[in-house]
């Protein structure tokens, strides 16, 4: 699948939309794009079912299979994202 800026810069911008305070980019979408079949993001600032509605409408837009997962509570797996993610937002 083709990962291009526009397509970061509309994920971007709806995650702002919905209130969105970071918003990092990991797995292989980071690490390998050109083997990647979908996008992972982590995020703060959106929580409860706001979380699933943004997901829903992200992937409807880009129109690509997505995975978001919140930043908070911090755990081990959300320090690493942090650590080795691409910060969007």
């Amino acid at each position: 699948m083709a990962f291009d800026q526009t397509k970061f810069d509309k994920i971007t911008l709806l995650a702002k939309d919905y209130g969105a305070t970071k918003l990092i980019l990991f797995g292989s979408a980071h690490d390998t794009p050109e083997e990647a079949r979908d996008i992972d993001l982590a995020c703060d600032g959106v929580s409860g079912w706001k979380l699933y509605e943004l997901a829903a409408k992200l992937e409807e837009e880009i129109d690509m299979p997505l995975d978001l997962v919140p930043l908070s509570p911090s755990t081990r797996f959300t320090q690493m994202i942090e650590r080795r993610g691409r910060r969007l937002l």
